[in-house]
């Protein structure tokens, strides 16, 4: 039986490292086909973030004997697409792509922070990395809204569908 503290260290790796596939995805549409040097440093830094969250998670499924989520290679290959194809539509579709994630795990881990705080005394280091990296995710959804992501006419679909399929990758991740 599966502990929720290794659900949400599977799902949070899984997470996190979807969020550095969408970047790459980004980035090589931004280096390849749309020039916008601006937006290709403020990718690329966001990217390191979630580089920093990923190295810890990773070094948490180490420490505690956790398998990663058996479906890492099609996160993979979907948030590469994502980022991809986002990016290719131009600079609201990509800035939105990083908000409407963003947003999601904002009340992900929000819910992981009430969990952690009522139920897990001993898991003083995971509550503070947590609550950390949430603010990291609320800081890129900030920029993403300040370099034009909207969720006007067409972006509105586009959000709702960026949400349903970050919603389904984190329930899926949890148990696979």
């Amino acid at each position: 039986m599966k502990s929720k503290i290794e659900e949400m260290i599977r799902v949070d790796h899984a997470g996190e490292r979807g969020a550095i596939k969408i970047y790459d995805g980004q980035l090589l549409a931004l280096q390849f086909l749309k020039a916008d040097p601006d937006l290709e440093r403020k990718v690329a830094e966001m990217k390191e973030h979630e580089k920093e969250h990923l190295k810890y998670f990773e070094q948490q499924l180490a420490d505690r004997k956790i398998r990663p989520t058996l479906l890492l290679p099609l996160w993979d290959l979907l948030g590469t697409a994502l980022g991809f194809g986002t990016a290719i539509l131009g600079k609201k579709a990509a800035m939105l792509c990083t908000a409407s994630v963003e947003e999601v795990i904002d009340k992900h881990y929000l819910e992981q922070i009430d969990y952690l705080s009522k139920n897990e005394k001993k898991e003083k280091d995971l509550l503070v990395k947590v609550k950390k990296f949430r603010q990291d995710e609320l800081d890129h959804r900030d920029i993403a809204y300040e370099e034009g992501a909207s969720k006007e006419g067409a972006y509105g679909l586009l959000d709702a569908i960026i949400k349903t399929g970050s919603k389904v990758a984190i329930e899926i991740s949890k148990k696979i």
